[in-house]
């Protein structure tokens, strides 16, 4: 699902510090190029079909033409987000190692762990940039993406697992409609059995097809509800995909850790993060 970024017309990129709050999040991709760099915990990343278990110091590129997922991710996880427009990915010098920041879909793999004094000239760097006043930030966006790449360049692999093209195709059909289809009608669609794909599905994602089923059906309840204006809990938890309101309570709770009604009330006291 291609995603637009709400970022100031007077910004030329953003970096921001990205923290576990219990949200699920959604398959996208957008016309920025990203970067993050782990910072505490563990998250797993899907990205054009292979599976990331990222830890700290694990720094990331996503392109512009990459749809990708932060799959799980451990109550303590944390990370730095780094997005550039393409006018500042044009900054970059014309070399063949550079070259490849302009691609929309490069090949090869673009996650590495960064040598610990690199992450840890990155991440000051990124503090600073994060608080920066606009014309600042916008001076400092050129120097962090070339900085980050060349300590990219010098870093060493991680692990990376190709993910089974039912899986691939199973999540990517789970995360577009959550509401609408049965693990069944998913492995039909994935040209397997049920049985096999489910044990797929766990053994390469490390979440059961169920849970991602139920996460994806929360983040679309999160959609629809909204700030609660428009329509009840209920309707939007029907709407989303659950059978009942107790099905859908109980499984709230297990995923965002708290109740919905609490959710509602966070969302009247400010801004939901």
């Amino acid at each position: 699902m291609r995603t637009y970024l709400k970022l100031p017309r007077e910004l030329d990129g953003s970096i921001w510090l990205y923290r576990n709050t219990g949200a699920t999040h959604r398959r996208h991709h957008h016309a920025e190029l990203e970067l993050n760099l782990v910072t505490h915990g563990e998250g797993t990343y899907l990205v054009r079909g292979r599976r990331y278990q990222l830890r700290r110091g694990d720094l990331i590129w996503l392109f512009p033409a990459q749809e990708h997922l932060l799959l799980e991710q451990s109550q303590d996880f944390a990370m730095w987000i780094g997005v550039f427009r393409r006018k500042v990915v044009r900054t970059a010098p014309r070399t063949a190692s550079c070259a490849v920041l302009l691609q929309r879909d490069p090949a090869g793999e673009f996650c590495r762990r960064l040598l610990q004094q690199d992450a840890r000239r990155a991440d000051l760097l990124f503090q600073e940039l994060a608080v920066a006043a606009p014309y600042l930030r916008n001076a400092g966006l050129p120097y962090a993406l070339l900085t980050c790449w060349q300590y990219f360049e010098r870093a060493g692999d991680i692990e990376v697992a190709d993910l089974h093209p039912a899986v691939e195709r199973a999540a990517r059909i789970l995360s577009q409609a959550p509401e609408t289809v049965s693990l069944r009608s998913v492995a039909a669609s994935a040209g397997i059995s049920a049985a096999r794909l489910s044990r797929l599905f766990r053994a390469q994602t490390g979440v059961a097809m169920v849970e991602f089923r139920n996460r994806k059906r929360i983040e679309r309840f999160l959609e629809l509800y909204g700030a609660g204006h428009r329509r009840t809990m209920l309707d939007a938890a029907l709407e989303a995909g659950f059978g009942s309101y107790p099905q859908f309570h109980r499984i709230f709770r297990r995923t965002m850790g708290y109740a919905p009604m609490q959710y509602r009330q966070r969302r009247s006291e400010g801004p939901y993060a």
